[in-house]
């Protein structure tokens, strides 16, 4: 009896179309051997940088041997490549648009392999044959060639300096907390025991680091570190990018003192 293969799927497809189960169905055919985790197939249209955020979060709780589908933005050129790759024991496929580069500090690019079946085929094929030679034992030079060209994307990074850090606002959450893209390393180190005061508006500052939701009053705002790691702006019991105007690429300001 073969293995059974563990499939992880982020797209940006929806849910209220067939997409998903025609790529289910696509893979089932090819290995029925598949147990389907999906991380989610509401990313934004075309917005790698959020599929990245998941994958990166992700990924260390799934176990080795792993497929990791990443199928968000797809068709970003004409001639739109994808490619196949091995990192940690996980094997990742998804669309050369640069989502890869965002999701690992640094790539191989001599290990990254097109999927490359030699012919025309839809989308929903080229990802079941690929789990299925991958599921199979099939090396990835086997599946395709070195990528020439593997795209890069640089990462919407902090500005940081001895007295501020100049963060931005990366991802909302279902809860509609406020993800910034500043790590409880960077805080603490840039921090070094001063006090520090973040504008997520031009007054009333958030002046402490909470360690859960209940430590403040319901209604009330704070500012913690996930389990992630990344800092976030939250309200007790409430919807803080609504009731704060907060919005994805908003600047947020942390001044130490």
């Amino acid at each position: 009896m073969s293995q059974m293969q563990i499939v992880s799927l982020t797209t940006d497809f929806g849910i209220a179309d067939y997409f998903v189960a025609d790529l289910k169905a696509s893979i089932l055919s090819q290995y029925g051997f598949v147990q389907f985790v999906d991380v989610s197939h509401q990313i934004a249209s075309h917005d790698i940088m959020q599929a990245a955020y998941y994958i990166q979060n992700v990924k260390k709780s799934f176990p080795v041997g792993t497929i990791h589908i990443v199928a968000v933005y797809n068709y970003y050129s004409e001639n739109s490549k994808f490619v196949a790759i091995e990192k940690d024991g996980h094997y990742f496929l998804g669309p050369n648009n640069g989502v890869f580069s965002l999701v690992f500090d640094n790539v191989d690019h001599s290990s990254v392999r097109e999927i490359d079946f030699g012919e025309e085929m839809s989308l929903t094929q080229l990802f079941s044959n690929a789990v299925a030679l991958i599921s199979n034992g099939i090396p990835l030079e086997d599946i395709g060639p070195i990528v020439s060209d593997f795209q890069s994307k640089l990462p919407i990074s902090p500005v940081i300096t001895q007295s501020q850090i100049r963060a931005t606002v990366m991802h909302i959450d279902h809860f509609n907390n406020v993800v910034i893209n500043i790590t409880k390393e960077q805080f603490d180190r840039i921090k070094a025991g001063r006090g520090f005061e973040i504008y997520y508006k031009q007054t009333d500052p958030i002046r402490k680091i909470s360690n859960h939701y209940g430590e403040v009053a319901v209604g009330e705002v704070l500012a913690l570190f996930d389990s992630t790691g990344y800092l976030v702006i939250a309200i007790n019991m409430d919807r803080a990018s609504d009731q704060l105007n907060l919005i994805k690429n908003e600047t947020i300001q942390i001044n130490f003192i």
